[in-house]
């Protein structure tokens, strides 16, 4: 089954993201100037961290199920997923997967291209959509969520 990611609205992605940062001025100057600027986590999201193939298999998985922003580092083979505020213990039991605490500051590109390697494997949409850990759990966790095993046609 092959991985359908709908075109999200850039603009109304980049102005989301934007409205996030604490200081927006200073990350579009940022952008502006051909470098990545720091976004923190909270309060608007949390941060899980785990390796690129791991994400993208897991995505695999998901299929058509709606995910949040992904932001993916060709360099360092890492993958960050945006999640809710109200992740609890969700993702205590996969391994290899790191939440970061609410304050933690991940270096961001535009929404609009790839900046030092990093680039938006899925893009913030202007919703504020984010994924669900319940979901992201199963995807990377033994035996892995499948989309076509909850949605039978």
């Amino acid at each position: 089954m092959a991985t359908f990611l709908p075109i999200a609205p850039v603009g109304e992605g980049q102005a989301w993201l934007l409205s996030c940062a604490p200081d927006p001025a200073a990350v579009q100057q940022a952008w502006d100037s051909g470098q990545l600027a720091a976004i923190p986590s909270g309060p608007y999201w949390r941060v899980a961290q785990v390796e690129l193939s791991r994400s993208l298999d897991a995505l695999g998985r998901l299929g058509s199920t709606p995910v949040g922003p992904i932001l993916t580092d060709i360099y360092s083979s890492t993958a960050w997923w945006f999640l809710s505020l109200d992740l609890t213990d969700q993702l205590d039991d996969i391994a290899g997967l790191t939440v970061h605490p609410v304050g933690w500051a991940l270096e961001c590109p535009p929404v609009t291209h790839s900046l030092g390697g990093r680039w938006w494997l899925a893009i913030p949409d202007g919703t504020g959509r984010l994924t669900d850990p319940t979901m992201l759990a199963a995807a990377l966790g033994p035996g892995g969520y499948r989309q076509e095993a909850r949605d039978p046609e």
